[in-house]
């Protein structure tokens, strides 16, 4: 029988419960158990999708075509399992289908209320991954903070849910804060304690609480969290700020939460966890026999989150090619044709990020021509390729006033258009070309070389796409089309014929890069950054 999991937080957002549930996950997963995670969000949109992303974060987007939450991101990265459609849900998603099974007469003219219809459904949809069969525990992260008010349901779904299920099938993970006062020279309990006091109230006692702290717990803390919320003293886990959250693991295997987590469980060890190539993957990653610089050309600078996995990808390459690549996050809008140079002064590669509107676009063009005449290592994801394409269009084919479809509808030369699935949607959300997709790659390319074979898949997120009516004067002008859709044509990648390292994808490779197989462009392109550095130095 599938055993459940569910993670709680308190006191304060943004403490780090996708970390602690893949990091539980990690445990359980090299110790032999096949587990996977969701996450249910408080928000009433349907998905992330249509949020901007200074709102929520980057939209991950999954192999089934969900656009969802980025801890989804942390759960691949971790564990190097895809997730799907059924791994995050929203209040949205939830009062959606009640509200159609209402009108459809589905409740025989009852009154809908949250109790019990809505709490039915969230209860329906927190085990429909553990009633397929293929996992032996299912571990259930719930946003937002106890307390919310938006989150009452969800808490209230996982009390009727632990009732049914049996303490011996269910158990609540309680992520809190112990806060340092740095006047009283002390850690404080009081928070966690009123927030496990809250969520008892609301009729759950947690099983375990594992504390976000700057400092270590004594012993003499955690017996008085004990205590006071109920558990047992080695139920109190600390979870001290790491370097890296790639650390945490770890960091949770020392203080046996994987171990406390079976026991409470009354699950038998399969064997010890097995991590050595995560600790192999560690150890390249702190000790790196040199660095890089590379910039990252986006909208959403001021938000890292915006930008997640990329950033993640980052460190995977980086790991791989013993390297440590330090990003160097530029704004589009503050660069233009003059001091270009200036900003992107000392990168060994730039990467021209995703997004979505005209602004900061003339600042990625302005980019993309500077580092396409220096020779300089450029890798360009959706928009990115797409404005290689424009600014190729513009100053390598002489095609003046090229641009696409999105940003401009009366371009004498519309070189990025919308896709033709596209033009009759009125909809905004989920109705993007989403998911994976396949490729076919050319051989004798660039783009072959670094994959290593002629049939690839890759996950999509976009409206628009290279116009073929313009493909034979670009390939005739050195951009090669090296990757493409093999049912519409649609052109997947592009690069220069002679440039040591110019590559887009109008795909999303950072969301298929994972601890165990970090994507082979982004190694390839830390690779090239390595070898202009190189280059340059001498």
């Amino acid at each position: 029988m599938t055993k459940y999991i569910f993670v709680t937080g308190g006191v304060t957002s943004s403490l780090g419960k996708g970390i602690i549930a893949a990091s539980l996950a990690k445990l359980l997963q090299a110790r032999g158990f096949k587990v996977t995670i969701q996450k249910f969000d408080p928000y009433i949109n349907i998905d992330p999708g249509t949020l901007n992303p200074y709102e929520h974060g980057e939209c991950y987007v999954t192999e089934d075509g969900a656009e969802t939450d980025l801890d989804l991101g942390h759960y691949e990265r971790f564990l190097n399992v895809s997730t799907s459609q059924a791994n995050n849900v929203t209040t949205g998603r939830i009062y959606k289908y009640v509200i159609e099974q209402e009108r459809a007469g589905a409740y025989l003219g009852k009154t809908v209320q949250v109790i019990p219809h809505i709490t039915d459904e969230i209860k329906r949809r927190m085990q429909l991954l553990g009633q397929s069969g293929e996992y032996d525990i299912v571990i259930t992260e719930l946003g937002g903070t106890v307390g919310d008010i938006e989150s009452l349901p969800f808490i209230e779904a996982v009390r009727q849910l632990r009732w049914e299920l049996g303490n011996n099938d269910s158990l609540v993970i309680h992520l809190t804060l112990v806060p340092y006062l740095a006047a009283a020279g002390e850690l404080k309990t009081k928070p966690t304690q009123h927030s496990v006091k809250t969520l008892l109230e609301y009729g759950v006692q947690p099983d375990i609480l594992v504390c976000r702290t700057e400092h270590k717990l004594n012993q003499e803390i955690r017996k008085k969290l004990a205590l006071f919320c109920n558990v047992n003293v080695n139920a109190v886990v600390e979870s001290i700020d790491a370097s890296t959250i790639y650390d945490v693991p770890l960091l949770m295997l020392k203080e046996q939460l994987d171990k406390t987590v079976l026991t409470k469980l009354k699950l038998s060890t399969k064997h010890e966890p097995d991590l050595e190539n995560w600790k192999t993957f560690l150890g390249r990653l702190k000790n790196p026999t040199t660095e890089v610089n590379i910039g990252l050309v986006g909208k959403y600078i001021e938000l890292p989150d915006a930008y997640k996995s990329i950033s993640e990808a980052f460190i995977h390459a980086g790991s791989t090619n013993e390297t440590k690549v330090k990003v160097k996050f530029i704004a589009a809008e503050s660069i233009d044709s003059k001091n270009v140079a200036e900003k992107l002064r000392g990168l060994d590669g730039v990467l021209v990020a995703p997004g979505f509107g005209a602004r900061g676009l003339e600042g990625k063009l302005s980019t993309i021509k500077y580092v396409r005449e220096n020779k300089i290592p450029f890798f360009g994801i959706c928009l990115g390729m797409q404005c290689a394409v424009i600014e190729f269009g513009r100053n390598v084919l002489n095609l003046n006033g090229a641009n696409s479809y999105e940003m401009d509808a009366d371009t004498p030369y519309p070189v990025i258009n919308l896709m033709e699935e596209q033009k009759n949607i009125t909809d905004m959300g989920g109705t993007m070309r989403l998911g994976a997709y396949d490729c076919d790659v050319k051989k004798g390319t660039k783009a072959f070389a670094i994959y290593g074979k002629a049939k690839i898949s890759e996950r999509h997120r976009h409206r628009y796409e290279f116009n073929n009516a313009y493909l034979k004067d670009y390939e005739k002008a050195g951009m090669i089309a090296s990757g493409v859709n093999p049912k519409t044509g649609l052109v997947e990648i592009i690069e220069l014929k002679d440039h040591p390292f110019f590559i887009a994808g109008q795909f999303h490779p950072e969301l298929k890069s994972t601890v165990a197989n970090p994507h082979p462009l982004f190694v390839s392109f830390v690779a090239a950054a390595l070898t202009h550095k190189k280059s340059a130095t001498k």
